[in-house]
């Protein structure tokens, strides 16, 4: 079965810890702004691939206004974000067909590369759930009821990334589920639905960009990749 691939990106935050005033998503490095480099990073690693950007219903039109202008995505879906992150990517979900492979992506990861995106789409060959991790880099510790730590393992734990991509039948029957708080992500959905979700190596470089230290290790990624 040939499968379409689709790319939801979700761009809802409003970035009030970055401290401008404008949403995080659509601050510029490099003269563009941080959501239009995550979108290209997936259309340049397929020739075709259907984007689906979510964003909050009063952003609709600064970003329809800017593709406009600059002659940016002639052609994209654009649902409105919910409450949650978890009602967000179910609006998305409308647009999504069965029998695709659909990622879904923080808007301000900008830094996944083409073969990275490549890779985790051809191994979905093999599962119908795949999600990103790496390793942590710094010693863990576990706050107890009491308020003790304890120091913990942390080779048994891992970060999780996006993009986290599945068959678009297993995500949707997993969004048709109510709302729970333990969901935080799309990979938490569909295990509480009891489905084995498969890991894969992430990328150290794979940043979500939320503060303004983010976005100055941000510019200097750039920077560097572009020498």
């Amino acid at each position: 079965m040939n499968r379409r691939y689709y790319a939801v990106i979700l761009a809802g935050g409003q970035g009030l810890r970055m401290g401008y005033d404008i949403p995080k998503q659509f601050i510029e490095i490099e003269g563009k702004p941080i959501l239009r480099h995550t979108i290209e990073r997936f259309r340049e690693s397929f020739d075709e691939i259907e984007i689906i950007v979510v964003l909050p219903s009063g952003e609709k039109e600064y970003w329809k206004e800017y593709c406009k202008r600059t002659g940016f995505l002639d052609r994209y879906v654009m649902p409105s974000g919910g409450i949650t992150r978890f009602h967000s990517v179910q609006n998305a979900l409308k647009y999504v067909p069965d029998g695709a492979i659909v990622a879904i992506h923080d808007g301000v990861r900008p830094f996944v590369t083409r073969d990275f995106l490549r890779s985790m789409f051809k191994k979905m060959e093999e599962c119908k759930a795949l999600v990103p991790v790496t390793l942590p880099v710094e010693s863990l510790r576990e706050i107890g009821p009491d308020g003790t730590s304890t120091a913990v393992d942390r080779s048994r734990y891992r970060l999780v990334q996006t993009p986290q991509i599945f068959h678009s039948e297993l995500l949707k029957e997993a969004y048709s589920q109510p709302y729970n708080p333990l969901f935080t992500d799309d990979a938490s959905v569909v295990e509480y639905m009891g489905h084995r979700v498969s890991l894969c190596e992430g990328l150290s470089s794979n940043i979500k960009i939320t503060t303004p230290e983010d976005l100055a290790l941000a510019e200097a990624i750039l920077r560097e990749t572009r020498r």
